[in-house]
């Protein structure tokens, strides 16, 4: 296993444009990532990217992403409890909007998902989240970016040469 986090990606419903982004950051900071569905996924040739197929079920992906992730990992992902539980084993995530989870925020994160979903089961008509835009790809971006950066920094501070 190597001393450099690792990117996971909940991918089943990853947008496509959050993926390239990843493709191409893996590329350049040579971070391995890995992407994790119940469906068959296609990565570019890459020795930094990898696509590992889990089988179908409830929670299958997170449970695999949770199972092989470590602490200080990042994993991409809209799923909230997944998040919670990444935060609980030390790691890191973000969602595909650019918002980072954390010890601060996922509390209230999961409460307010959790009563949205008893809305939804009581009949109540509740929208579910706006249409993926331009700019929540931009806020992605840089925050994938500065988190890449202060990795970047950290990981030199300990070389010696």
């Amino acid at each position: 296993m190597s001393s450099q986090p690792r990117i996971w990606v909940d991918a089943d419903a990853c947008p496509v444009v959050i993926k390239e982004i990843l493709f191409r950051a893996a590329a350049r900071t040579r971070i391995e990532t890995v992407l994790v569905a119940n469906k068959l996924l296609r990565v570019p040739p890459s020795p930094w990217l990898r696509a590992l197929q889990v089988p179908g079920g409830f929670d299958v992906a997170d449970a695999e992403i949770v199972r092989q992730m470590a602490a200080g990992d990042l994993v991409i992902t809209a799923d909230i409890p997944l998040a919670a539980l990444v935060i609980d084993k030390g790691g890191h995530a973000l969602n595909p909007r650019g918002e980072f989870y954390s010890a601060g925020n996922i509390r209230e994160r999961l409460a307010m998902r959790n009563f949205m979903e008893e809305l939804r089961g009581s009949g109540v008509d509740v929208s579910g989240p706006a249409a993926f835009s331009q700019n929540d790809r931009q806020a992605f971006a840089a925050e994938l970016d500065r988190f890449l950066a202060r990795l970047s920094k950290t990981s030199t501070s300990r070389d010696p040469t």
